[in-house]
C-alpha cells in the first residue's frame, strides 16, 4: 500500500516535531533539571599571590611572589544549597623581604626568598545558588590547618648575591600554619557527573610562619578545579 503525503504537510509535520524538540531541549537548558550529588570529589590547581605581614617588626620592604597549590577537593551536601567542604591540598608559597641588619638607623639590609610547603586541610561552608543555565554560583567560609613539609630560605646582601643558603630551616619556621578563608566563584555544569569550578579566595594566615620577626603569610588564589 503506497502513502502520498503532500509536500506542504510533511514541511509542516517535519516543522512542528523540530519546534516541539527545540522547546524541549530548550526547557531543559534553562531548568536544568539534574539531581544534586551528596558528595562530590574532585582535583583543584590555584595559582596564588603571596606575602608576608611582620606587624610591628621593621623591614625595609615586602614583596609579593608567585605560588601554587594543587590537590583533592570534597564537597559534602547537607540540602541543595548547603555543603560541608574539605580536601587535601600542598600548598607552595613564596615570599621575599628586605630586612635591616642593625635596625632601622642601619643602611645595611639583607634580601630573604622563602619557599615553604604545608599539607593543607580546608574545613568550611559551602554556600550554593540553585543551578540554572547550566551554572550555580557558590561562597565559602572556614578554615585551613597547614603542617609544613618542608620550608627554604636564600639571603643575599644589598648586592643581590647569596650569603647563605639553607634547603632546610628547622626551627626558622613554625610547623602549623592556621588561615581564616573566603571566596566564592561559579559551578559550571559539563555533564551529569562532571563540574568545572572556577573562582577566587582569600587565605588570611593569622599564626606565625616565619620566626624571625613573626612574620604572618597571606594569598590571595584563583582556583580552578574538575569535580566528579
Amino acid at each position: 500500500m503506497k502513502i502520498n503525503i503532500p509536500f506542504k504537510k510533511l514541511a509542516l509535520i517535519t516543522s512542528i516535531f523540530f519546534f516541539m524538540l527545540s522547546s524541549a531541549n530548550s526547557q531543559d537548558y534553562y531548568a536544568s533539571k539534574y539531581d544534586n550529588k551528596r558528595i562530590s570529589l574532585g582535583i583543584m590547581l590555584s595559582p596564588n599571590i603571596n606575602w608576608l605581614r611582620y606587624g610591628d617588626f621593621d623591614v625595609k620592604s615586602n614583596t609579593a611572589k608567585i605560588g601554587y597549590n594543587y590537590g583533592l577537593v570534597a564537597d559534602f551536601a547537607f540540602s541543595e544549597n548547603y555543603y560541608f567542604s574539605s580536601g587535601l591540598l600542598i600548598d607552595n608559597l613564596r615570599a621575599q623581604s628586605e630586612t635591616y641588619q642593625n635596625g632601622p638607623e642601619g643602611n645595611d639590609f639583607v634580601i630573604n626568598n622563602y619557599r615553604l610547603q604545608y599539607a593543607q586541610i580546608p574545613l568550611g561552608v559551602k554556600l550554593k545558588s540553585t543551578q540554572k543555565y547550566y551554572r550555580s554560583y557558590y561562597g565559602q567560609f572556614g578554615f585551613t590547618l597547614g603542617v609544613k613539609l618542608s620550608a627554604k630560605q636564600e639571603i643575599l646582601n644589598s648586592n643581590r648575591v647569596v650569603v647563605q643558603e639553607s634547603n632546610n630551616m628547622k626551627g626558622g619556621a613554625d610547623i602549623f600554619r592556621l588561615g581564616l578563608q573566603i571566596g566564592g566563584g561559579v559551578e559550571w555544569l559539563l555533564d551529569h557527573n562532571l563540574r568545572l569550578m572556577t573562582g577566587l579566595s582569600f587565605n588570611n594566615g593569622f599564626t606565625r610562619v616565619i620566626k624571625h620577626g613573626g612574620a604572618n603569610n597571606s594569598y590571595f588564589a584563583f582556583n580552578l578545579g574538575i569535580l566528579f
